[in-house]
Protein backbone atom coordinates (compact mmCIF):
# COMPACT_ATOMS: atom_id res chain seq x y z
CA UNK A 1 0.00 0.00 0.00
CA UNK A 2 2.96 2.55 0.72
CA UNK A 3 4.86 1.53 -2.18
CA UNK A 4 1.36 2.65 -4.40
CA UNK A 5 1.38 5.70 -2.63
CA UNK A 6 5.20 6.31 -2.66
CA UNK A 7 5.77 5.96 -6.62
CA UNK A 8 3.78 8.31 -7.76
CA UNK A 9 4.64 11.62 -5.83
CA UNK A 10 8.50 10.68 -6.73
CA UNK A 11 8.01 9.83 -10.14
CA UNK A 12 5.85 12.88 -10.15
CA UNK A 13 9.35 15.02 -8.93
CA UNK A 14 10.72 13.45 -12.24
CA UNK A 15 13.04 10.74 -10.58
CA UNK A 16 13.21 7.80 -13.67
CA UNK A 17 11.51 4.99 -12.23
CA UNK A 18 14.97 2.84 -11.01
CA UNK A 19 16.08 5.82 -9.27
CA UNK A 20 12.28 5.66 -7.64
CA UNK A 21 12.53 2.13 -7.03
CA UNK A 22 15.41 3.00 -4.84
CA UNK A 23 14.13 5.79 -2.89
CA UNK A 24 11.27 3.17 -1.83
CA UNK A 25 13.36 0.60 -1.17
CA UNK A 26 15.38 2.52 0.94
CA UNK A 27 12.58 4.43 3.14
CA UNK A 28 9.90 1.26 3.28
CA UNK A 29 11.56 -0.12 6.15
CA UNK A 30 11.23 2.37 7.97
CA UNK A 31 7.08 2.79 7.47
CA UNK A 32 7.09 -0.63 8.08
CA UNK A 33 9.16 -0.62 11.48
CA UNK A 34 6.37 2.33 12.39
CA UNK A 35 3.16 0.44 11.28
CA UNK A 36 4.08 -2.80 12.33
CA UNK A 37 5.89 -1.58 16.14
CA UNK A 38 2.47 0.43 16.60
CA UNK A 39 0.40 -2.78 17.13
CA UNK A 40 2.80 -4.79 19.30
CA UNK A 41 4.53 -4.80 22.30
CA UNK A 42 8.36 -3.81 22.24
CA UNK A 43 10.77 -1.63 24.16
CA UNK A 44 9.95 0.88 21.37
CA UNK A 45 6.64 1.39 22.33
CA UNK A 46 4.72 0.43 25.28
CA UNK A 47 1.31 0.17 25.74
CA UNK A 48 -0.57 1.39 28.93
CA UNK A 49 -4.05 1.32 30.50
CA UNK A 50 -4.74 4.92 30.87
CA UNK A 51 -8.80 4.03 32.29
CA UNK A 52 -11.53 0.90 31.76
CA UNK A 53 -11.46 1.18 27.94
CA UNK A 54 -8.96 3.57 26.96
CA UNK A 55 -5.77 2.18 25.15
CA UNK A 56 -2.82 4.62 24.31
CA UNK A 57 0.34 4.07 22.55
CA UNK A 58 3.43 5.62 24.22
CA UNK A 59 6.26 7.00 21.82
CA UNK A 60 9.99 6.99 22.71
CA UNK A 61 11.40 9.08 20.72
CA UNK A 62 14.80 8.13 21.29
CA UNK A 63 14.97 4.94 20.88
CA UNK A 64 12.48 5.17 17.62
CA UNK A 65 15.16 7.87 15.97
CA UNK A 66 18.13 5.40 16.79
CA UNK A 67 16.02 2.27 14.99
CA UNK A 68 15.14 4.44 12.07
CA UNK A 69 18.52 5.39 11.80
CA UNK A 70 19.78 1.66 11.51
CA UNK A 71 16.55 0.92 8.96
CA UNK A 72 17.49 3.87 7.11
CA UNK A 73 21.69 2.73 6.62
CA UNK A 74 19.71 -1.14 5.71
CA UNK A 75 17.27 0.41 3.50
CA UNK A 76 19.58 2.27 1.85
CA UNK A 77 22.52 -0.53 1.47
CA UNK A 78 19.24 -2.87 -0.08
CA UNK A 79 17.86 -0.45 -2.75
CA UNK A 80 21.31 0.60 -3.86
CA UNK A 81 22.27 -3.32 -3.93
CA UNK A 82 18.92 -4.62 -5.31
CA UNK A 83 18.26 -1.39 -8.00
CA UNK A 84 19.28 -1.67 -11.26
CA UNK A 85 20.10 1.80 -12.45
CA UNK A 86 20.37 1.25 -15.85
CA UNK A 87 18.34 2.99 -18.34
CA UNK A 88 14.91 1.68 -18.69
CA UNK A 89 14.52 1.49 -22.70
CA UNK A 90 10.92 0.36 -22.21
CA UNK A 91 9.84 3.95 -20.43
CA UNK A 92 8.00 5.13 -23.55
CA UNK A 93 4.83 6.97 -23.08
CA UNK A 94 2.86 3.75 -24.48
CA UNK A 95 2.29 2.33 -20.75
CA UNK A 96 1.91 -1.25 -23.03
CA UNK A 97 3.58 -3.85 -22.26
CA UNK A 98 5.99 -6.04 -24.65
CA UNK A 99 4.64 -8.84 -26.71
CA UNK A 100 7.95 -10.40 -28.13
CA UNK A 101 8.42 -12.94 -26.19
CA UNK A 102 12.16 -12.95 -26.92
CA UNK A 103 14.76 -13.59 -24.86
CA UNK A 104 16.94 -10.12 -24.08
CA UNK A 105 20.38 -10.00 -26.34
CA UNK A 106 22.80 -8.72 -23.65
CA UNK A 107 25.48 -8.65 -26.48
CA UNK A 108 23.61 -6.24 -29.37
CA UNK A 109 26.40 -3.71 -29.53
CA UNK A 110 28.59 -6.69 -30.49
CA UNK A 111 27.24 -8.33 -33.12
CA UNK A 112 26.36 -6.38 -36.14
CA UNK A 113 24.31 -5.95 -39.68
CA UNK A 114 26.19 -3.80 -43.00
CA UNK A 115 24.78 -0.57 -43.16
CA UNK A 116 23.19 0.22 -46.60
CA UNK A 117 23.39 3.99 -47.66
CA UNK A 118 27.40 5.02 -47.04
CA UNK A 119 30.90 5.96 -48.67
CA UNK A 120 34.37 3.87 -47.91
CA UNK A 121 37.06 6.30 -47.41
CA UNK A 122 39.89 3.73 -47.85
CA UNK A 123 42.38 6.68 -47.75
CA UNK A 124 42.02 7.07 -43.73
CA UNK A 125 39.48 4.42 -42.77
CA UNK A 126 36.76 7.12 -42.27
CA UNK A 127 32.99 6.40 -43.81
CA UNK A 128 30.19 8.60 -44.72
CA UNK A 129 26.93 7.42 -43.99
CA UNK A 130 24.31 8.71 -46.22
CA UNK A 131 21.02 7.97 -44.87
CA UNK A 132 20.12 10.92 -43.73
CA UNK A 133 20.71 14.85 -44.13
CA UNK A 134 23.57 14.78 -41.57
CA UNK A 135 25.90 12.82 -43.82
CA UNK A 136 27.78 11.91 -40.54
CA UNK A 137 31.77 11.14 -41.24
CA UNK A 138 33.11 8.76 -39.12
CA UNK A 139 35.63 7.61 -37.57
CA UNK A 140 37.34 4.48 -37.00
CA UNK A 141 35.47 2.79 -34.39
CA UNK A 142 33.22 5.79 -34.10
CA UNK A 143 29.67 6.27 -34.44
CA UNK A 144 27.70 8.14 -36.16
CA UNK A 145 25.06 11.46 -34.72
CA UNK A 146 22.40 8.46 -34.20
CA UNK A 147 24.67 6.64 -31.86
CA UNK A 148 23.62 3.22 -33.31
CA UNK A 149 25.91 3.20 -36.40
CA UNK A 150 29.65 2.34 -36.51
CA UNK A 151 32.62 2.20 -38.34
CA UNK A 152 34.51 -1.14 -38.59
CA UNK A 153 37.04 -1.62 -40.13
CA UNK A 154 35.71 0.50 -42.81
CA UNK A 155 32.73 -1.00 -43.05
CA UNK A 156 29.55 1.11 -41.48
CA UNK A 157 27.13 -1.58 -39.40
CA UNK A 158 23.80 -1.17 -37.84
CA UNK A 159 23.90 -2.34 -33.96
CA UNK A 160 20.44 -1.99 -33.94
CA UNK A 161 19.53 -4.58 -36.71
CA UNK A 162 16.92 -7.57 -35.36
CA UNK A 163 16.97 -5.90 -31.80
CA UNK A 164 14.12 -4.12 -30.76
CA UNK A 165 13.90 -2.54 -27.19
CA UNK A 166 10.26 -1.69 -27.60
CA UNK A 167 7.89 -4.28 -29.46
CA UNK A 168 4.20 -3.41 -27.93
CA UNK A 169 0.66 -3.80 -29.65
CA UNK A 170 -1.25 -0.16 -29.56
CA UNK A 171 -3.89 2.09 -30.95
CA UNK A 172 -3.30 3.11 -34.38
CA UNK A 173 -4.56 6.46 -33.12
CA UNK A 174 -1.54 6.76 -30.47
CA UNK A 175 0.59 7.31 -33.51
CA UNK A 176 -1.37 9.29 -34.61
CA UNK A 177 -2.61 8.42 -37.50
CA UNK A 178 -6.53 9.18 -38.17
CA UNK A 179 -7.55 8.33 -41.43
CA UNK A 180 -6.18 4.47 -41.28
CA UNK A 181 -8.39 1.72 -40.15
CA UNK A 182 -9.75 3.46 -37.11
CA UNK A 183 -9.96 1.61 -33.90
CA UNK A 184 -7.35 -1.49 -34.78
CA UNK A 185 -4.65 -2.55 -32.58
CA UNK A 186 -0.73 -2.39 -34.52
CA UNK A 187 2.48 -3.79 -33.62
CA UNK A 188 4.89 -1.03 -33.14
CA UNK A 189 8.60 -1.14 -32.72
CA UNK A 190 11.41 0.64 -31.82
CA UNK A 191 15.20 0.60 -30.94
CA UNK A 192 17.77 2.93 -29.09
CA UNK A 193 19.10 6.36 -31.37
CA UNK A 194 18.03 9.08 -33.39
CA UNK A 195 19.27 11.63 -35.37
CA UNK A 196 17.72 14.67 -33.71
CA UNK A 197 18.48 15.62 -30.57
CA UNK A 198 14.76 17.07 -29.65
CA UNK A 199 14.65 18.94 -25.97
CA UNK A 200 11.34 17.64 -25.42
CA UNK A 201 11.41 14.23 -26.37
CA UNK A 202 9.28 11.48 -24.38
CA UNK A 203 10.47 9.24 -25.33
CA UNK A 204 14.35 9.81 -24.88
CA UNK A 205 15.22 6.61 -23.05
CA UNK A 206 15.44 4.94 -26.07
CA UNK A 207 16.13 7.57 -28.66
CA UNK A 208 18.85 9.93 -26.23
CA UNK A 209 20.83 6.91 -25.26
CA UNK A 210 23.04 4.07 -27.09
CA UNK A 211 22.23 1.04 -27.27
CA UNK A 212 24.44 -0.22 -24.62
CA UNK A 213 22.17 1.89 -22.29
CA UNK A 214 18.95 0.04 -23.10
CA UNK A 215 17.41 -2.14 -20.30
CA UNK A 216 16.25 -4.81 -22.43
CA UNK A 217 16.97 -5.94 -26.35
CA UNK A 218 14.88 -8.27 -27.49
CA UNK A 219 16.18 -10.76 -30.40
CA UNK A 220 13.61 -10.72 -33.15
CA UNK A 221 14.68 -11.43 -37.27
CA UNK A 222 12.02 -9.67 -39.39
CA UNK A 223 10.65 -12.87 -39.95
CA UNK A 224 9.86 -12.96 -37.23
CA UNK A 225 8.71 -9.45 -36.45
CA UNK A 226 6.64 -10.25 -39.41
CA UNK A 227 5.30 -13.61 -38.12
CA UNK A 228 4.36 -11.84 -34.23
CA UNK A 229 1.79 -9.34 -36.15
CA UNK A 230 0.29 -12.47 -37.55
CA UNK A 231 -0.20 -14.29 -34.59
CA UNK A 232 -1.38 -11.20 -32.94
CA UNK A 233 -3.97 -10.38 -35.65
CA UNK A 234 -2.34 -7.01 -35.82
CA UNK A 235 -2.73 -5.92 -39.62
CA UNK A 236 -0.36 -2.67 -39.51
CA UNK A 237 2.82 -2.91 -38.40
CA UNK A 238 4.03 0.48 -37.24
CA UNK A 239 8.10 1.81 -36.60
CA UNK A 240 8.14 4.42 -34.19
CA UNK A 241 8.95 5.22 -30.77
CA UNK A 242 12.83 6.11 -31.96
CA UNK A 243 13.38 7.89 -35.18
CA UNK A 244 12.89 4.49 -37.87
CA UNK A 245 15.42 5.94 -39.73
CA UNK A 246 18.34 4.78 -37.35
CA UNK A 247 17.48 0.87 -37.69
CA UNK A 248 16.50 1.60 -41.45
CA UNK A 249 18.22 -2.02 -42.93
CA UNK A 250 15.76 -3.47 -40.11
CA UNK A 251 12.70 -1.51 -41.25
CA UNK A 252 12.84 -2.15 -44.98
CA UNK A 253 13.83 -5.87 -44.28
CA UNK A 254 10.22 -6.10 -42.52
CA UNK A 255 8.71 -4.09 -44.71
CA UNK A 256 9.39 -6.31 -47.68
CA UNK A 257 8.41 -9.27 -45.71
CA UNK A 258 5.17 -7.86 -44.96
CA UNK A 259 4.26 -6.94 -48.29
CA UNK A 260 4.37 -10.81 -49.05
CA UNK A 261 1.84 -11.61 -46.24
CA UNK A 262 -0.63 -8.45 -46.74
CA UNK A 263 0.25 -6.59 -43.50
CA UNK A 264 0.39 -2.80 -43.87
CA UNK A 265 3.54 -0.48 -43.06
CA UNK A 266 3.43 2.29 -41.09
CA UNK A 267 5.99 4.64 -39.55
CA UNK A 268 6.25 7.81 -37.64
CA UNK A 269 9.26 9.91 -38.29
CA UNK A 270 11.04 13.32 -38.13
CA UNK A 271 11.45 12.98 -41.85
CA UNK A 272 15.09 13.74 -42.52
CA UNK A 273 15.63 10.83 -44.30
CA UNK A 274 17.90 11.40 -47.62
CA UNK A 275 16.02 11.21 -50.97
CA UNK A 276 17.04 7.72 -51.97
CA UNK A 277 16.89 5.61 -48.75
CA UNK A 278 13.33 7.36 -48.67
CA UNK A 279 12.03 5.99 -52.35
CA UNK A 280 13.18 2.90 -51.28
CA UNK A 281 10.94 2.61 -47.99
CA UNK A 282 8.10 4.15 -49.55
CA UNK A 283 7.98 1.28 -52.19
CA UNK A 284 6.80 -0.80 -49.28
CA UNK A 285 4.68 2.22 -47.20
CA UNK A 286 1.38 2.40 -46.81
CA UNK A 287 1.23 5.77 -44.37
CA UNK A 288 3.33 7.72 -42.66
CA UNK A 289 2.91 10.19 -39.76
CA UNK A 290 5.57 12.82 -39.70
CA UNK A 291 6.42 15.51 -37.24
CA UNK A 292 6.52 18.82 -38.32
CA UNK A 293 7.84 20.08 -35.36
CA UNK A 294 7.91 24.13 -35.89
CA UNK A 295 8.25 26.47 -39.16
CA UNK A 296 11.49 28.13 -38.85
CA UNK A 297 15.09 27.22 -39.49
CA UNK A 298 15.58 28.70 -35.78
CA UNK A 299 13.35 26.08 -34.33
CA UNK A 300 15.00 23.40 -35.84
CA UNK A 301 18.32 24.31 -35.08
CA UNK A 302 17.71 25.23 -30.98
CA UNK A 303 15.18 22.28 -30.05
CA UNK A 304 16.34 19.67 -32.36
CA UNK A 305 19.45 20.48 -33.49
CA UNK A 306 18.47 19.40 -37.31
CA UNK A 307 17.08 21.50 -39.90
CA UNK A 308 13.52 22.70 -41.75
CA UNK A 309 13.85 22.23 -45.23
CA UNK A 310 14.95 18.69 -45.57
CA UNK A 311 11.41 17.98 -43.60
CA UNK A 312 9.50 20.27 -46.11
CA UNK A 313 11.47 18.30 -49.02
CA UNK A 314 10.34 14.71 -47.61
CA UNK A 315 6.77 15.91 -47.00
CA UNK A 316 6.24 16.37 -50.71
CA UNK A 317 7.62 13.10 -51.47
CA UNK A 318 5.81 11.48 -48.88
CA UNK A 319 2.63 12.95 -49.85
CA UNK A 320 3.03 11.39 -53.65
CA UNK A 321 3.33 7.37 -52.41
CA UNK A 322 1.61 7.55 -49.00
CA UNK A 323 -1.18 8.18 -46.78
CA UNK A 324 0.38 11.34 -45.12
CA UNK A 325 -0.19 12.82 -41.52
CA UNK A 326 1.47 15.72 -39.82
CA UNK A 327 2.33 16.10 -36.31
CA UNK A 328 2.94 19.32 -34.61
CA UNK A 329 3.54 19.48 -30.83
CA UNK A 330 2.91 23.27 -29.55
CA UNK A 331 5.42 23.84 -27.09
CA UNK A 332 5.39 27.57 -25.55
CA UNK A 333 7.32 30.39 -25.95
CA UNK A 334 9.06 28.40 -29.17
CA UNK A 335 6.33 27.22 -31.89
CA UNK A 336 3.35 28.57 -30.34
CA UNK A 337 3.69 32.10 -32.50
CA UNK A 338 -0.05 31.97 -34.56
CA UNK A 339 1.67 33.83 -37.44
CA UNK A 340 4.35 30.74 -37.61
CA UNK A 341 1.21 28.33 -37.53
CA UNK A 342 -0.43 30.55 -40.09
CA UNK A 343 2.57 30.08 -42.28
CA UNK A 344 2.60 26.31 -41.76
CA UNK A 345 -1.04 25.98 -42.24
CA UNK A 346 -0.58 27.48 -45.26
CA UNK A 347 2.60 25.99 -46.86
CA UNK A 348 0.69 22.42 -46.11
CA UNK A 349 -2.60 23.55 -47.92
CA UNK A 350 -0.56 24.96 -50.86
CA UNK A 351 1.88 22.36 -51.18
CA UNK A 352 0.36 18.78 -49.49
CA UNK A 353 -3.56 19.80 -49.62
CA UNK A 354 -6.29 20.62 -47.68
CA UNK A 355 -7.50 17.08 -47.38
CA UNK A 356 -3.64 16.19 -45.43
CA UNK A 357 -4.90 15.80 -41.71
CA UNK A 358 -2.68 17.93 -39.21
CA UNK A 359 -2.36 16.87 -35.21
CA UNK A 360 -1.53 19.84 -32.51
CA UNK A 361 -0.53 17.90 -30.23
CA UNK A 362 -0.17 18.93 -26.25
CA UNK A 363 3.30 19.56 -25.00
CA UNK A 364 3.59 18.47 -21.52
CA UNK A 365 6.99 18.77 -19.87
CA UNK A 366 9.59 15.83 -20.53
CA UNK A 367 13.31 15.73 -21.08
CA UNK A 368 15.46 18.81 -21.35
CA UNK A 369 11.88 21.24 -21.00
CA UNK A 370 10.49 20.35 -17.71
CA UNK A 371 11.06 24.00 -16.63
CA UNK A 372 8.12 25.13 -19.48
CA UNK A 373 4.64 24.64 -18.46
CA UNK A 374 2.11 22.46 -20.45
CA UNK A 375 0.79 24.67 -23.39
CA UNK A 376 -2.87 25.95 -22.83
CA UNK A 377 -5.80 24.12 -24.13
CA UNK A 378 -6.74 27.72 -25.62
CA UNK A 379 -3.47 27.67 -27.44
CA UNK A 380 -4.44 24.46 -28.91
CA UNK A 381 -8.19 25.62 -29.88
CA UNK A 382 -6.73 28.96 -31.41
CA UNK A 383 -4.23 26.82 -33.53
CA UNK A 384 -7.33 24.57 -34.33
CA UNK A 385 -8.95 28.05 -35.17
CA UNK A 386 -5.77 29.18 -37.61
CA UNK A 387 -5.90 25.68 -39.78
CA UNK A 388 -9.18 25.91 -40.83
CA UNK A 389 -9.41 29.09 -41.24
CA UNK A 390 -7.18 28.46 -43.99
CA UNK A 391 -8.52 25.77 -45.26
CA UNK A 392 -7.15 22.61 -43.76
CA UNK A 393 -10.56 20.20 -44.13
CA UNK A 394 -9.08 17.87 -41.03
CA UNK A 395 -7.53 19.10 -38.03
CA UNK A 396 -7.51 17.33 -34.28
CA UNK A 397 -6.09 18.47 -31.33
CA UNK A 398 -4.16 15.96 -29.05
CA UNK A 399 -3.01 15.07 -25.34
CA UNK A 400 -6.51 16.64 -24.61
CA UNK A 401 -8.83 13.18 -23.37
CA UNK A 402 -12.30 14.06 -24.34
CA UNK A 403 -11.56 16.75 -26.22
CA UNK A 404 -14.35 17.90 -29.02
CA UNK A 405 -11.72 18.09 -31.64
CA UNK A 406 -9.83 15.03 -31.03
CA UNK A 407 -12.80 13.75 -32.98
CA UNK A 408 -13.00 13.51 -37.02
CA UNK A 409 -15.50 15.56 -39.10
CA UNK A 410 -17.16 15.50 -42.33
CA UNK A 411 -15.52 18.74 -44.10
CA UNK A 412 -18.86 18.79 -46.30
CA UNK A 413 -21.96 18.10 -43.80
CA UNK A 414 -19.82 19.24 -40.70
CA UNK A 415 -21.49 15.92 -38.30
CA UNK A 416 -18.81 14.33 -36.77
CA UNK A 417 -17.89 11.13 -38.37
CA UNK A 418 -15.66 9.62 -36.35
CA UNK A 419 -15.94 9.35 -32.35
CA UNK A 420 -13.09 9.84 -29.80
CA UNK A 421 -11.91 9.82 -26.59
CA UNK A 422 -8.05 9.81 -26.59
CA UNK A 423 -7.14 7.35 -28.31
CA UNK A 424 -10.65 5.08 -28.25
CA UNK A 425 -12.78 5.09 -31.11
CA UNK A 426 -16.30 5.39 -29.66
CA UNK A 427 -17.81 5.80 -33.30
CA UNK A 428 -17.05 5.40 -36.96
CA UNK A 429 -19.45 6.78 -39.35
CA UNK A 430 -17.78 6.45 -42.06
CA UNK A 431 -18.86 4.09 -44.30
CA UNK A 432 -16.94 2.40 -48.06
CA UNK A 433 -14.39 5.58 -47.81
CA UNK A 434 -17.51 8.22 -47.55
CA UNK A 435 -19.14 9.95 -45.04
CA UNK A 436 -22.21 8.23 -43.78
CA UNK A 437 -24.32 11.47 -43.66
CA UNK A 438 -24.01 13.20 -46.76
CA UNK A 439 -22.05 10.59 -49.04
CA UNK A 440 -18.84 12.66 -49.11
CA UNK A 441 -15.53 11.41 -50.05
CA UNK A 442 -13.26 10.88 -47.23
CA UNK A 443 -9.34 10.36 -48.07
CA UNK A 444 -7.59 7.49 -46.13
CA UNK A 445 -7.10 3.87 -45.81
CA UNK A 446 -10.28 1.97 -44.92
CA UNK A 447 -9.97 -1.10 -45.80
Amino acid sequence: MFYMFLKPVITFLTLPNDYTDCIILTILPVFVRFFVMSFLDQNDYTRTRLGASDKRCCFNRRVFIANTIRFLAAGSLFGVCGCNTSVNSDQTDTGADSVSGATPDKDSAKAAEEAMYYVSMPDNGEVQCTLCFRQCIVAPDGRGACRVRENRKGKLVSLVYGRPSAVHIEPVEKEPMHHMLPGTDILCIGTAGCNFFCRQCHNWHLSQRPVEKMRTIHQLTPKQMVALALREKAPIISFTYNEPTVFYEYMLAISRLAAENGTKILFHSNGAMNTDPLNEILKYTDAATIDLKGFTEDFYRTIASARLKPVLDNLETIKKHAWLEIVNLVIPTHNDDPDHIRRMCKWIKETLGADTPVHFSRFTPAYRLTQLPPIPVKTLENAHSIATAEGLEFVSIGNVPGHKHNSTYCPGCEKRIIHRTHFRVMANHIKNGKCAFCDRSIPGIWS
